[in-house]
């Protein structure tokens, strides 16, 4: 077994399951969203992405472009949260919490895309 594929699969698939978990939940409702679990899905999602940048295949091309889709629309959705929260001075609002969700469900899709081309990748491979 290939210590390094495991590790890098374990990322993958901890990235989506996070984004998942911060994702499950009524849109606008802030009691549903977990900050500290966005957080770790934006974290998780960075590493991943690190770990996509060795490999030279052009699958490996299209998992780091769908893991940096996946780290723009989580970055994007931090940014939201964070102006909405310490500098418009209105707080959360449904409408703000709304928005960080639907950036990450893009970031959702993306990380799916990357499960499925590893498993893909993993099903392609001959022994």
């Amino acid at each position: 077994m290939n210590r390094e594929k495991v590790l890098f699969a374990f990322f993958i698939v901890l990235a989506l399951t996070l984004n998942f978990g911060f994702f499950i939940g009524e849109i606008d409702n802030p009691d549903h969203h977990n900050v500290f679990e966005f957080f770790a899905a934006l974290v998780v999602s960075l590493i991943a992405t690190v770990m996509k940048f060795g490999d030279r295949t052009h699958i490996g091309a299209v998992l780091l472009a769908t893991s940096l889709v996946a780290d723009l629309q989580l970055v994007v959705a931090a940014f939201t949260w964070g102006y909405a929260e310490h500098v418009s001075g209105v707080g959360m609002t449904p409408s703000v919490m709304s928005s960080v969700v639907s950036l990450s469900a893009g970031a959702l899709l993306a990380n799916l895309t990357s499960v499925i081309l590893l498993m893909v990748e993993t099903i392609m491979l001959r022994r």
